[in-house]
């Protein structure tokens, strides 16, 4: 019988990772239910609460492996990101002008292949005239 190639599962190494992750989750919602549920408070002290929620529990994830792999993981796709060229207006807003008359004519035809049906329904094989 074949064996099947089983891809790498990664799993938390210890004990002590699965407590820190867990405890910097626990952190992190801390702080997006106190953003919620204390609305009554100015937008500054939840927007407070809220920041130190996920960079307290963010500081607690750095101690453990799997948190170093996803801050890693992180700083990686920032990284990719800033390599990005991105278009300039005149690409921009030529590919803007080739997807509106692409809309445009895709409604046309939506149009005239409804009105054709409903043609084709109502006045042929029902022959109901409006």
């Amino acid at each position: 019988m074949a064996t099947m190639n089983k891809p790498e599962v990664q799993t938390l190494g210890s004990r002590t990772d699965t407590l820190l992750v867990s405890l910097a989750v626990l952190i992190a919602l801390a702080g997006v239910i106190g953003f919620t549920f204390w609305s009554g408070l100015a937008l500054a002290a939840r927007l407070g609460m809220l920041a130190g929620g996920v960079l307290v529990g963010a500081g607690v994830a750095w101690f453990s492996e799997p948190g170093k792999r996803f801050i890693a993981f992180t700083r990686e796709a920032w990284d990719e990101t800033r390599r990005v060229v991105w278009p300039d207006r005149k690409e921009t807003l030529k590919a803007t002008g080739v997807v509106f008359v692409f809309v445009s004519a895709m409604a046309l035809l939506l149009f005239l292949i409804d009105k054709g049906i409903e043609f084709g329904l109502y006045d042929v094989i029902l022959g109901w005239k409006r």
